[in-house]
């Protein structure tokens, strides 16, 4: 089967007697813009259930190509093949029994320039629950990867998802929708390297050891700090996250012993009371002979005293303190992101272009092959009949009205079809090339 674009029109090749539906690119998701967390929960794919999810999807929707993208924000089918979004969206509510509905609600659907736009946005980081964060391309290369190693990759797929790694390299270095912090826990992190500039030989003290602590510990390992300490309720969780980032655990009830040794504090818990009180730390000064600390305040309600401001040697941030930060960066990224667009406006156009040409090409290879074959069958029946003794004016006379009545079958069956169907499209086609020929 092959298809192509054509002035915007998508028409289907006729082989032999049959017709095929047209191939094309899809892409189905559902995301954390379009449904609740317990929905994208439902419509999930493990690792073990895309080794079985790959091939039935294959099978039973037709499609050539597929490659599954399932991450805690989005899950995303793109395929390449003789299917229909109907059909993709009916499997996927039928493999994770969801009521088709339900999910028709809540999922978006695109096809062929806007497929290939919407999966290159992702992979640069554009449709990210954080605008700009980078973790979304290692987790797209690894859904290709994982259905190449499926064979479930053929030509078209290998081409798009290629050409969409080279966009969002594209993106990140030629413009800065990656840089600034824009959540809190890089904003920490990041305030913490303006004002320390030798932030690896520091020592960071994490009270808390929450989801916002571990990805602080995240960041902080990422800029080279080794040495970090973990202070948390309950020990056990707070030798969690120190095992992950080669830190010491420790408990609240050991912080004053902690903080003089804390260049810098970043404080993430869920208490409902202040715990690190103005006397504590201006005991750690004093412990310090006035060495400067920075205390980074990321809970709400807060954990750090408000009076912690009026001592000399300590400064005080508040999660207020890093909004303001965080807002003017998010506009940055917003503007690079548009520049970004116009990289993948470029690179989508460029990709359409190729599948144009490689359609075209294969269309008329497969046209010069089936024409060539019929020739060569009436040659073969003209040449057992001038052995046979007939004339070869009769014989030349007959071969003629074969190899017409042949060529002429299905061209006048589609024109036929497509009058009766008020198939304008492909009349137009065929008036275009009666129209050129004369």
């Amino acid at each position: 089967m092959r298809a192509f674009t054509y002035n915007c029109q998508r028409f289907a090749v006729v082989r032999g007697s049959q017709f095929f539906a047209i191939m094309t690119i899809f892409a189905l998701g559902v995301n954390h813009k379009t449904a609740s967390v317990a929905l994208r929960e439902q419509v999930a794919f493990s690792p073990e259930q895309l080794h079985q999810a790959l091939p039935a999807l294959r099978e039973q929707t037709g499609v050539g190509e597929a490659v599954i993208l399932s991450t805690c924000n989005r899950t995303e089918l793109y395929c390449h093949g003789a299917s229909s979004v109907d059909m993709l969206v009916g499997w996927l509510a039928g493999y994770h029994r969801i009521p088709l509905e339900q999910l028709r609600e809540h999922c978006y659907t695109y096809q062929d320039d806007q497929a290939i736009e919407h999966l290159m946005a992702v992979a640069s980081g554009l449709d990210s629950l954080v605008l700009g964060e980078p973790q979304i391309l290692g987790q797209v290369k690894q859904a290709y990867q994982f259905a190449r190693n499926q064979a479930s990759v053929g030509t078209v797929l290998e081409r798009l998802f290629q050409s969409t790694f080279r966009v969002a390299k594209t993106v990140r270095s030629e413009t800065k929708v990656g840089e600034n912090a824009v959540s809190v826990a890089f904003a920490a992190v990041n305030l913490a390297k303006q004002i320390f500039s030798e932030l690896p030989q520091s020592r960071v003290l994490l009270v808390g050891a929450g989801d916002t602590a571990e990805l602080v510990a995240q960041h902080l390992t990422e800029q080279g700090v080794k040495q970090l300490m973990v202070a948390n309720r309950t020990i056990s969780r707070a030798t969690d996250v120190a095992e992950k980032f080669n830190g010491q655990a420790h408990t609240l009830g050991e912080l004053p012993e902690l903080l003089p040794q804390a260049d810098i504090v970043i404080s993430s818990t869920a208490s409902p009371l202040p715990i690190i009180g103005k006397g504590l730390i201006e005991s750690a000064l004093k412990a310090r002979r006035r060495q400067p600390m920075l205390l980074i305040d990321l809970a709400v309600p807060r954990d750090i005293e408000e009076q912690v401001n009026d001592l000399n040697d300590a400064f005080l941030y508040t999660v207020d303190d890093l909004q303001g930060i965080i807002t003017e960066n998010l506009r940055n990224r917003e503007e690079a992101a548009a520049e970004a667009k116009v990289i993948i406006r470029q690179h989508s156009d460029a990709f359409t272009a190729w599948m144009r040409q490689l359609d075209h090409v294969d269309i008329l290879r497969d046209f010069r092959q089936m024409n060539q074959r019929m020739a060569e069958e009436q040659l073969t029946r003209a040449l057992a009949q001038l052995q046979a003794g007939k004339t070869p004016e009769d014989v030349v006379q007959e071969l003629t009205q074969r190899l017409t009545k042949q060529f002429l079958h299905q061209p006048t069956r589609m024109m036929r079809d497509a009058g009766a169907a008020g198939d304008f499209a492909t009349l137009a086609v065929f008036q275009r090339l009666i129209a050129d020929d004369e």
